[in-house]
């Protein structure tokens, strides 16, 4: 905290967060300068969960079974979260991510695909930079969760290895 009023930090602080969530940010940084040796710096941040569902078709049944009693309820849905998982790899920055080298080409990787650690994953363009991303581990790749051009952010999944 600076040399000013605890309290009017306390309230810079919390009208940041407002702003942050008014305007759609995910971070927002300031340096508030009060004089000579007698400054603040604020650093508020967003935790932006990514949630990815898979829906399956169901099968064709052979035979039609009967209807469940009007007091039957189905079980809610299990949720994955793919940044838990041990083998997702997440992104090291903000920026777009690109799964080949160019448009059209075949890409870096795809599902099923066996990868060596070190091997270019994908690429995240940040600030007009290609930064070639790593398998951290040696395996298969299980699922893809990102698109070819779309923005991710600092932590968000991009690939399942196992």
């Amino acid at each position: 905290m600076s040399k000013q009023s605890p309290e009017q930090d306390v309230d810079f602080i919390k009208a940041l967060a407002e702003l942050l969530n008014a305007n759609d940010l995910t971070e927002l940084s300031v340096k508030r300068e009060y004089g000579d040796d007698d400054s603040l710096e604020v650093r508020v941040v967003k935790q932006v969960n990514v949630v990815t569902t898979t829906v399956a078709a169901p099968a064709a049944a052979t035979a039609i079974a009967p209807a469940a009693p009007a007091a039957a309820t189905a079980a809610p849905a299990v949720v994955e979260d793919p940044a838990q998982h041990p083998g997702a790899v997440t992104s090291p920055m903000v920026g777009t991510a690109y799964i080949a080298a160019e448009p059209g080409a075949a890409p870096f990787v795809a599902v099923g695909a066996t990868v060596t650690e070190g091997q270019t994953l994908l690429i995240i363009e940040a600030m007009k930079t290609m930064n070639h991303i790593p398998a951290p581990k040696s395996g298969t790749v299980k699922r893809v969760l990102v698109s070819d051009g779309t923005p991710v952010e600092f932590g968000a999944p991009l690939m399942i290895i196992e």
